[in-house]
């Protein structure tokens, strides 16, 4: 794979617990994270704690509550192995062998996968578009500018690419903008307007990514089209919500009308 930050978000430096000599506030950090994560899932756990890098009585208090609902010793210490246990889900959507023979079964089975792990983002030190899943789509950047749907899109192309020994970039170019992706199928011929798409939905394909227009050449959303039924995409897409925000907070599975809105389609057939 090219997005590779993913790794860095698997591991910490050290054993963290409280009052710990090899304590770090960015590993401590990471534990906070994912607790808030775990409590996203899970929030009758007791697992959700500030998020300030610094390891006292709630933290301990909250690693105890995930180490209960993990059904492990409530020592309150974070080490390696717990570490991984907290992280599972990211590991999970990154490393798991995706089934499918052809690229666009890889790519919406990889979506899926990356569903099936809850990848939502989290708010620290009052910065929204932050925590471990959105450096991992946007390759260690995170805050409030840092809308991340297209980095969650082409995380998944090139995960489900690298599958079969392809690089996406050969589709397109490293990005985290709709627009310079647009502006890229605009050129190369694989962009279908939304006034065609809406003639003629056969030419769109599962695997194929949406892009939300504002105007021509200006678009605000984007993600995967996983089915097309009538005047509906089923999607998968990263950084919205159940009302379809461009700057939501996790990956959902939605269903669009393409009748109704403005979805131009930027077709995978090149890297098929």
């Amino acid at each position: 794979m090219v997005k590779k930050q993913y790794l860095k978000e698997l591991t910490i430096s050290a054993t963290q617990q409280r009052g710990g000599s090899t304590n770090t506030s960015k590993d401590v950090t990471k534990v906070q994270s994912w607790l808030n994560l775990y409590a996203m899932v899970k929030p009758a756990a007791g697992t959700a704690t500030g998020i300030d890098g610094d390891f006292g009585p709630a933290t301990e208090a909250a690693v105890k509550a995930f180490q209960k609902a993990k059904s492990l010793p409530q020592t309150g210490i974070v080490d390696g192995a717990l570490f991984t246990e907290l992280s599972r889900p990211l590991s999970n959507a990154f490393t798991t062998p995706v089934k499918g023979n052809d690229l666009r079964t890889l790519v919406v089975n990889t979506a899926l996968q990356h569903l099936s792990n809850a990848p939502f983002e989290l708010t620290v030190k009052g910065q929204s578009n932050c925590g471990p899943w959105v450096r991992s789509y946007m390759d260690g950047s995170e805050g409030t500018s840092w809308f991340w749907c297209m980095g969650f899109v082409q995380a998944i192309v090139d995960q489900a690419a690298s599958q079969l020994g392809k690089d996406f970039r050969s589709l397109m170019p490293l990005s985290y903008s709709c627009d310079t992706i647009g502006t890229t199928g605009v050129n190369k011929g694989i962009l279908t307007r939304y006034a065609a798409v809406r003639n003629n939905p056969s030419v769109v394909q599962p695997g194929d990514i949406f892009l939300l227009q504002k105007t021509s050449f200006d678009w605000v959303h984007t993600g995967f089209i996983t089915a097309v039924h009538g005047d509906l995409f089923e999607t998968v897409e990263g950084n919205t919500n159940t009302d379809g925000s461009s700057n939501g907070n996790g990956v959902y599975k939605r269903v669009r009308n393409f009748q109704t809105s403005k979805l131009d389609v930027f077709s995978i057939q090149g890297l098929v």
